[in-house]
């Protein structure tokens, strides 16, 4: 009698060096029921994998950021150090989505952490940047060139990677520092988006209320 493959996590518990991925498809998955680190079973529509699916999400729109930031450099706009930034932190979104992977209760050796000092960085990074833009009197409508919109909709994806840890939280065991985190990932996204436009020299569009 043949042994069915487990299922593994859509993002690992544990950064390993040498990790070799095998096998893409194991198809334990098609009943809807996927596995969490540790083996637990759940709905694929359960509110954890809605909340790690949704920070997957977000970190495959920031690579999209990325390709397009560096397909941007060739028109004369260099923003190296915003693709630096946006790399930690698509690798923190996968150490994030790791640890909400986790069944509640389980841990591993070398578990990914998301900490204080992990917020405090993109707080200077928000700092930094908010220095050099003019301070806002208006509300701005997201557009701008690609990679500025782009930001836009990643802060978007973001709050709602938010709302659903907050969410899941009410009813499991969660460490408040993932909301924390990504609280604080999408007022920097919302800089981030400001401060590329500033580079590129593009008009913010502002919100003009009709009148009544």
């Amino acid at each position: 009698m043949s042994r069915k493959r487990p299922e593994a996590p859509v993002t690992p518990p544990a950064r390993k060096r040498g990790l070799r991925i095998t096998t893409v498809y194991t198809r334990t998955g098609d009943a809807g029921r996927t596995r969490l680190a540790g083996g637990q079973r759940v709905w694929k529509d359960s509110p954890r994998v809605e909340a790690y699916g949704t920070v997957d999400e977000l970190n495959s729109l920031l690579g999209l950021v990325r390709a397009f930031l560096r397909a941007e450099s060739s028109t004369g706009v260099t923003d190296g150090e915003l693709d630096r930034e946006l790399e930690w932190v698509q690798n923190k979104l996968f150490d994030l989505g790791g640890l909400l992977a986790t069944a509640p209760g389980q841990a591993f050796p070398n578990m990914p952490t998301v900490s204080h000092t992990d917020v405090t960085r993109l707080e200077h990074r928000i700092d930094q940047r908010q220095e050099v833009l003019p301070p806002l009197k208006e509300f701005i409508l997201p557009g701008g060139g690609v990679v500025t919109s782009l930001l836009h909709v990643a802060r978007t994806v973001c709050r709602r990677a938010e709302r659903l840890c907050v969410r899941l939280g009410r009813t499991e065991r969660l460490d408040p520092m993932l909301v924390t985190f990504l609280n604080r990932l999408s007022d920097a996204l919302f800089v981030f988006a400001r401060h590329h436009a500033h580079l590129a020299a593009e008009p913010e569009p502002v919100w003009r209320r009709e009148p009544s």
